[in-house]
């Protein structure tokens, strides 16, 4: 279920999936992560967007069958879109928890993607989860809700994007274990591409080049560098029959700027990588 409004977070909540969420280890992370669920630990994700941050974590809730609930955090997040509010009804004015307080209750993963761009009043109330206490007060009603067993916090970020934006607070950072994520080395990228995205071997080894050469333009001022997600995307319109071009341009060069130049130099480095 999909939940978005004006008012309130982006919330998904899972079902716990018969079927395995496509996942390639890179360096032992799920051993890791999954003692931390074990130590009752929160875990911080911290990498460039579209790397497989989220995925892992689909992948961990599958492994550890746990129920996900995912909150896309954005400016406008407010603690009771986190935790709850009143709201009248037919029957007269009642309590609905939030998204938070749900997987509090039910033992859920509860995954804050992009914690930092939540207001950090906001934030502040996870520190109760977050540590030994593993509590949630909510003040409108004077409940604490004691965190189920196999409920845990996790959150991500991009550390490369937020640094001259927002960034979390020492307070908060020092709660949470982290784990840094990368683009996969090359060979895994291709592997990873030529499942998610349905072409052949060959194909997706060309586009992972083409992208890591793309990556490279950072330091002409390219913000943000292609990701996983694009590399697949370029993919899957290939395999629907859309031209090389067409598709690296729809896909990859056209997100990643606006800028002539950079553009420019990105329509080159694809017309160089598909010859």
């Amino acid at each position: 279920m999909v939940c978005s409004s004006s008012r309130g977070p982006d919330v998904k909540d899972d079902e716990r999936s018969t079927t395995a969420p496509y996942y390639i280890e890179t360096a032992g992370e799920v051993a890791l992560f999954e003692q931390c669920h074990h130590r009752k630990l929160a875990v911080m994700l911290k990498g460039p967007t579209g790397c497989g941050k989220t995925r892992f974590v689909e992948y961990m809730a599958w492994r550890l069958k746990r129920t996900l609930v995912t909150i896309s955090c954005h400016d406008d997040l407010s603690t009771a879109d986190l935790v709850g509010r009143f709201l009248i009804g037919t029957d007269g004015t009642a309590w609905h928890d939030g998204p938070l307080t749900r997987a509090v209750r039910e033992g859920a993963i509860c995954y804050l993607d992009e914690v930092v761009e939540a207001r950090q009043d906001t934030v502040v109330v996870l520190h109760p989860l977050s540590d030994h206490r593993r509590m949630l007060p909510i003040d409108k009603t004077g409940e604490t809700v004691i965190a189920a067993p196999g409920f845990q916090l996790v959150v991500s970020y991009n550390p490369g994007y937020q640094r001259m934006l927002k960034d979390m607070k020492p307070s908060t950072r020092q709660r949470f274990v982290a784990f840094d994520f990368d683009f996969p080395p090359p060979e895994r990228e291709a592997a990873i591409v030529a499942h998610e995205g349905g072409v052949d071997a060959s194909v997706a080894h060309a586009l992972v080049t083409l992208g890591n050469r793309l990556r490279q333009l950072r330091d002409r001022g390219l913000a943000e560098v292609p990701s996983t997600r694009l590399l697949i995307a370029a993919a899957r319109l290939i395999g629907s029959g859309i031209a090389v071009q067409d598709a690296c341009y729809a896909a990859i060069v056209s997100p990643l700027s606006d800028e002539p130049v950079l553009i420019g130099a990105m329509r080159d480095l694809v017309a160089a990588s598909f010859i």
